[in-house]
C-alpha cells in the first residue's frame, strides 16, 4: 500500500508498507521524498513485526515533517546524533571535565542507547537506563557524567527542533544510588530462601511467559546456581562447559550495542571458572544436547532464537507481576546472582575461593556475602581473649642456684 502526504515545508512524503513473508521483520514501512536543496530522490526504510507498528514509524516521521524535520534527522540515531553534535552539545566546558564526559558518553551511553533514535529515548528509557549503571555498580561520579553529557546532548536535540523535551533530566536518581548502595552494603537480603522457592520462581516465569517457554527457567536456574549475570548466561556458550568436571569457564557477556544486543569480554575482563551444581547438571546436559555439535551455539536462546538479555527476561516473563505475586515484589535480575553467591557463603566456601566463583575485583565486596553469625564472632573474641591470657600469666621462677666446688 502508498500513500502520499504533503508538509508544510514543501517537502512531499511518499510511503508504504509492504509485507515480506520470508523476513524475520516482515512488514517494511518506506518513506521517500526529494531533498529541497539538492532535488535528489531519498528514502528511508526499516523492518518491523506488524503492520501497527510500521504505520506508527510511518506516522512519526509524518509528523516531524510537518513540524520541519526531514526523515533523515527525524530517525537519527543517537549515536550518530552524538558524533555529529558533540562539540556544540560541550561547548563551553572545561578541558579536566571533558574527558571523564566523552568517556561516559563512549563507554556508558552508546552502549546501551546509541542505536534507538534521537526521538525514541523517552524518559522511561532514560531512567531505566540509569537505573542499570547503578546495578552495575559504576561510582557515584560515574553515572553524575554519564547523565551529564546525555543531557546536553539531549538538550541540543531540544534547540534543533528534533524533541521538544529533554528525555534526560532524571530526577530522583541519587536516591537510587543511596538505596543500591545500601543494597550492596547487605546483598544476602536480596537472595532467596532456598532451592524449592527458586524452582517455585522458575515454574511460575515460565507459566506467565507467552506458549510457556522452559528456556526462561532454565536461566533462571542456571543464573542463580552459578552466581552469574543474566549477560553471562547469555554469553555462554556450549565449548565453554567442561561435562567432565561439570565447570562453566565464564568467558563473556551479553551487553547492548548500537544495533541490537552485543557479545563483549566480561565485566572484569578476565574468564574465570565457575561449579555446575548437580541440581542444575541435568539441564544443561540437556540444553547441550538442544544446541547441537557447534562448540560456539548459545547454550541460552530465546523462543525465536535470539540473544537473552535482562530486559528480555523481564518482558517475556512478566517478571515484576510474577515476583510480587509471589512475595518477592523486590526481586530483579541480578538478584539471581546475590542469591547464588549467598548459597555459596552458606554451604561453607572459603571467602577466597567465593572471590573467584563471583569474579569480584574486592575482597570486601566478597565479605558481604558471608554469614553474620553472632555467636562465632564472639566465641572467636572470647578464644583471643584467652590465648591473651596465657600470654600474660606470670611464670614460675626457677630454683635456687647451688654452687659447688
Amino acid at each position: 500500500m502508498a500513500d502520499k502526504t504533503s508538509v508544510p515545508a514543501g517537502v512531499r512524503l511518499s510511503t508504504d508498507i509492504e509485507y515480506r513473508p520470508d523476513r524475520p521483520t516482515p512488514y517494511r514501512a518506506r518513506v521517500r521524498w526529494t531533498d529541497p536543496t539538492s532535488k535528489r530522490r531519498q528514502s528511508l526504510s526499516e523492518g518491523k513485526d506488524s503492520e501497527e507498528e510500521a504505520q506508527e514509524w510511518l506516522q512519526d516521521i509524518i509528523e516531524a515533517a510537518q513540524a520541519g524535520l526531514s526523515p533523515s534527522v527525524a530517525t537519527m540515531k543517537l549515536a550518530e546524533y552524538g558524533e555529529a553534535n558533540m562539540d556544540l552539545a560541550l561547548r563551553g566546558l572545561e578541558l579536566k571535565t571533558l574527558d571523564p564526559y566523552l568517556s561516559g558518553w563512549r563507554m556508558r551511553v552508546v552502549p546501551a542507547l546509541g542505536h534507538l533514535a534521537v526521538r525514541m529515548v523517552t524518559n522511561g528509557v532514560v531512567d531505566r537506563t540509569v537505573q542499570n549503571w547503578i546495578a552495575d555498580e559504576h561510582s557515584r561520579s560515574t553515572v553524575k557524567n554519564t547523565i551529564a553529557v546525555l543531557v546536553r546532548v539531549m538538550e541540543q536535540a531540544v534547540r534543533d527542533g528534533i524533541i521538544k523535551v529533554n528525555p534526560a533530566r532524571v530526577t530522583g536518581w541519587q536516591k537510587l544510588y543511596k538505596q543500591a548502595e545500601d543494597e550492596l552494603l547487605d546483598p544476602r537480603a536480596l537472595a532467596l530462601p532456598d532451592w524449592e522457592t527458586l524452582v517455585h520462581l522458575a515454574d511460575a516465569l515460565v507459566a506467565a511467559s507467552h506458549d510457556h517457554y522452559r528456556g526462561w527457567g532454565d536461566v533462571v536456574l542456571f543464573a542463580a546456581c552459578t552466581a552469574a549475570r543474566i549477560g553471562e548466561v547469555s554469553g555462554c556458550r556450549v565449548g565453554d562447559i567442561d561435562t567432565s568436571q561439570w565447570i562453566w569457564t565464564v568467558r563473556r557477556q551479553t551487553t547492548p550495542a548500537p544495533g541490537g544486543l552485543t557479545d563483549k569480554g566480561t565485566k572484569g575482563k578476565r574468564a574465570r571458572k565457575v561449579p555446575i551444581v548437580e541440581e542444575i547438571r541435568p539441564l544443561v546436559a540437556q540444553r547441550i544436547l538442544s544446541a547441537g555439535p557447534d562448540p560456539d551455539a548459545r547454550l541460552f536462546i530465546g523462543p525465536r532464537g535470539g540473544r537473552i538479555s535482562t530486559a528480555v527476561l523481564r518482558d517475556a516473563t512478566h517478571w515484576d507481576d510474577v515476583v510480587t505475586k509471589l512475595g518477592y515484589e523486590h526481586l530483579r535480575r541480578h538478584d539471581l546472582r546475590h542469591t547464588g553467591l549467598t548459597w555459596f557463603a552458606d554451604a561453607g566456601v572459603q571467602v577466597h575461593v567465593l572471590r573467584r566463583i563471583a569474579g569480584h575485583g574486592s575482597l570486601t565486596t566478597t565479605q558481604r556475602y558471608l554469614h553474620p553469625d553472632v555467636h562465632k564472632i564472639t566465641a572467636a573474641g572470647a578464644a583471643l581473649s584467652a590465648h591473651l591470657s596465657v600470654l600474660r600469666a606470670p611464670r614460675s621462677l626457677p630454683g635456687p642456684v647451688v654452687m659447688t666446688r
